[in-house]
């Protein structure tokens, strides 16, 4: 019987327009991917998608007293194994197919897959990408792509960026390579899978951790793995503010999130593919969420001590591990880290929030006398001997006896932090502490 952690806080739900909605009906839903479709696919693939190294981890085999493995997907020429699906895709296509050119939707690496295979296949493609999208991913897309691709930012979020694609698709009869919803790329996705169970031809796989999004990739390798290693358990980690997948399992019903965290922009979505859909709730041991904290932090560590970059969707499966610490002591664990497309400009977000989720790094609203000497006696005699302020900006006056100030603390410990704010109080400084108030918090910080 499958399990499934229980969901943490409340995610409306709502109906996409009917169009759409007539169009996922169309969708077989009862496909699953043969062992020779993948095989094709892994054919097809030889010297287009990398066969990327299974690599044992010394420091998380360490941690865990287990053998855990890294399938490094992170090092394809595009970075990501969104590469496998997409040449998967528009190399089938028919010759009138062709002609008409194709259109597809993408907050970055299925763009980057589609827009090397456009040149490739020497196919006219027209990319949709949401405008929030970091730029190092456009400038990617538009590199890989050269003179093949053209690309349009349009709304928020993917959910905008597909929208805009099928209906271009529509009025001018483009073949839309969907990211995750179809069955070539969701077979060119399992040839992740079959590459892990050849290279671990010497030892059984206990366990497979991968990220979910739109479900493509977990779709086709817990396909695989369903076929060749049913005795594997494939463990599918998403974010905590975009957990479409978990949601729709619960449900029993593919069902879609009213809103989401873009942060993991990799693999927040707010509907995932009925055809990954089907196949997961069927084939997936547990699906589990991780907080976006978590995520900054696993993506730090493996910086400064792996020398590896991944962006928020790569560390997913990495940060799933300390669920399962006591379940896979002594096990073979793979965890497939599925990207490194990190905009350098992110870095601030990443450790803010690392520390954010640590409990290292605290907001106050703080009330300083209208009087000489009053932010000194704070530093001096308030904030410990290894606390650092990391923000300070004043917004108005509150009376005529006190001036107003958001203020940001790094502490060293988490034990620092109700010493900290008993001297506040103590003295008079303690206005409110923002932290827990998040509409307040995202509105002043």
């Amino acid at each position: 019987m499958l399990g499934f952690e229980s969901l943490t806080g409340l995610f409306k739900v709502k109906r996409f327009p009917l169009s759409w909605e007539l169009k996922m009906k169309e969708i077989k839903t009862t496909y699953r991917p043969t062992l020779k479709a993948i095989e094709t696919a892994a054919e097809k693939l030889k010297g287009i998608a990398s066969v990327t190294p299974l690599i044992k981890n010394t420091r998380y085999s360490k941690h865990f007293d287990a053998n855990i493995y890294f399938k490094r997907e992170d090092l394809q020429e595009v970075r990501s194994y969104k590469i496998r699906g997409a040449y998967n895709k528009i190399s089938s296509l028919n010759n009138g197919q062709v002609e008409n050119g194709i259109v597809c939707a993408s907050a970055g690496n299925h763009a980057q897959g589609v827009a090397i295979s456009c040149k490739l296949l020497k196919i006219k493609g027209t990319i949709f990408m949401p405008s929030p999208t970091p730029n190092q991913k456009i400038e990617q897309v538009k590199m890989f792509g050269e003179d093949y691709v053209d690309v349009v930012l349009v709304g928020d979020t993917f959910d905008d960026a597909y929208y805009a694609a099928m209906q271009q698709s529509e009025e001018h009869n483009k073949t839309f390579v969907h990211p995750f919803n179809d069955e070539k790329v969701i077979e060119g996705q399992a040839t992740v899978g079959l590459e892990i169970i050849d290279q671990a031809k010497t030892h059984p796989i206990h366990y497979v951790f991968v990220p979910v999004g739109g479900g493509g990739l977990a779709a086709g390798l817990s396909s695989v793995f369903k076929i060749l290693s049913p005795q594997t358990k494939i463990i599918s980690v998403e974010p905590k503010g975009a957990p479409a997948m978990l949601t729709s399992i619960r449900a029993n019903e593919n069902t879609a999130l009213e809103s989401i965290d873009n942060f993991v922009d990799g693999a927040a979505v707010k509907r995932v593919g009925d055809l990954s859909f089907a196949i997961c709730k069927e084939t997936l041991h547990r699906v589990v969420t991780v907080d976006e904290g978590k995520i900054c932090q696993t993506i730090l560590d493996l910086y400064n001590k792996d020398a590896i970059v991944v962006e928020p969707a790569g560390a997913l499966s990495l940060s799933a591990l300390e669920q399962f610490k006591d379940e896979i002591k002594g096990k073979n664990v793979v965890c497939v880290i599925s990207g490194s497309n990190n905009d350098i400009t992110r870095m601030a977000e990443i450790k803010e929030r690392a520390l954010l989720h640590a409990n290292l790094k605290h907001y106050f609203i703080i009330k300083f006398p209208q009087r000489a000497g009053a932010l000194r006696d704070f530093v001096v005699d308030i904030l410990g001997p290894t606390d650092d302020i990391t923000h300070f900006e004043y917004t108005k006056k509150a009376n005529r006896e006190n001036d107003v100030a958001v203020v940001g603390i790094e502490l060293k410990n988490t034990s620092d932090l109700e010493p900290l704010i008993t001297k506040m109080k103590q003295n008079n400084f303690f206005g409110e502490y923002l932290n827990d108030k998040s509409d307040l918090f995202e509105f002043l910080i």
